[in-house]
């Protein structure tokens, strides 16, 4: 499942929302090939932002198991912003995330992630980023100067098994996120100090998930809802919200 951010704030930036990715009980975690780590080769400055955020939703379940709709393929996933995901194919999306203003800078972050099933779930993998910045022309040295990490982990009761899954009327569905960003610092911002900058950066991710997550679990209930009810048509039913 894609977990995509989502801000509205009262610090220094802005942010416009984006896509709903439907998905499952499961554990997504999306990660750049690079490591957040600091360049040995050069002196650019990094700063590093972090967010962790726990929700969780109580759902009526209905003739057709919640866990059963959890481990439906990838390729019937319905909860897709057709405004701002793409299928690439059935397991591969490309994600137009968000515009962020952060000081002076919009940044739209574009993945291109591949859902891998499991047992009981999948896990979504990142496969690559770009960070497109208006104001500046494409540069494809901009990707290495900017690198990601989230693991998202939706559940339904995991602890319940066998008749349990279908004889209790209410579920919880329960989304753990995780998110850190590691960037390069551009020229016009290295006179702030660097725990301004970092601050500022892990607000704007709190931000993100505080207004997403409920968001994203509102939409799987829905889905959800329209699933068990008999609806097969699975069509997209996000709306730019996420």
């Amino acid at each position: 499942m894609s977990v995509f951010l989502n801000f509205g704030a009262s610090l220094p930036f802005n942010f416009t929302p984006a896509p709903s990715h439907r998905n499952i009980l499961r554990t997504i975690s999306l990660r750049t090939i690079r490591a957040c780590t600091p360049s040995t080769s050069s002196v650019t400055p990094k700063a590093r932002f972090s967010a962790k955020r726990l929700e969780s939703t109580t759902v009526e379940q209905f003739e057709r198991p919640l866990l059963e709709y959890m481990r439906l393929p990838a390729s019937q996933y319905s909860v897709l912003d057709a405004e701002r995901i793409e299928r690439v194919d059935d397991n591969t999306f490309r994600c137009y995330v968000y515009k962020v203003k952060f000081f002076n800078f919009e940044m739209c972050p574009v993945l291109l992630v591949r859902v891998d099933e499991e047992p009981f779930g999948c896990s979504i993998n990142l496969l690559s980023c770009e960070l497109q910045v208006e104001g500046f022309p494409r540069d494809e040295s901009q990707d290495e100067k900017f690198s990601a990490s989230m693991v998202n982990k939706i559940s339904c009761n995991p602890e319940l098994t066998g008749a349990a899954e279908t004889t209790t009327t209410n579920q919880k569905l329960s989304s753990d996120t995780m998110i850190e960003v590691c960037v390069d610092i551009p020229l016009p911002l290295r006179l702030i100090p660097m725990t301004v900058i970092e601050s500022a950066g892990c607000g704007v991710l709190n931000q993100i998930l505080k207004v997403m997550v409920p968001r994203f679990l509102a939409q799987l209930v829905k889905d959800y809802k329209a699933w068990a009810s008999g609806d097969s048509s699975r069509k997209a039913l996000g709306t730019g919200e996420i």
